[in-house]
């Protein structure tokens, strides 16, 4: 497998995590807070992993 699918592919994955987690912390929000801020923090880790992952998606398209 090429290195510009494994990045897609990593991408595609963060995305849906991402997507995830903001869905658990905003049905969370009313019901129990620490789990809502709990997926709030993790979503942010994943946003900053997706910034650098296009940041290198960007690189790979660049050079080749």
């Amino acid at each position: 497998m090429s290195r510009i699918l494994q990045l897609e592919k990593y991408k595609k994955h963060l995305q849906e995590s991402y997507l995830s987690l903001i869905e658990k912390s905003d049905n969370y929000r009313f019901l129990d807070e620490s789990i809502s801020d709990l997926a709030a923090f993790k979503a942010m880790k994943l946003s900053k992993k997706l910034s650098q992952v296009g940041y290198l998606d960007q690189e790979v398209t660049y050079i080749n």
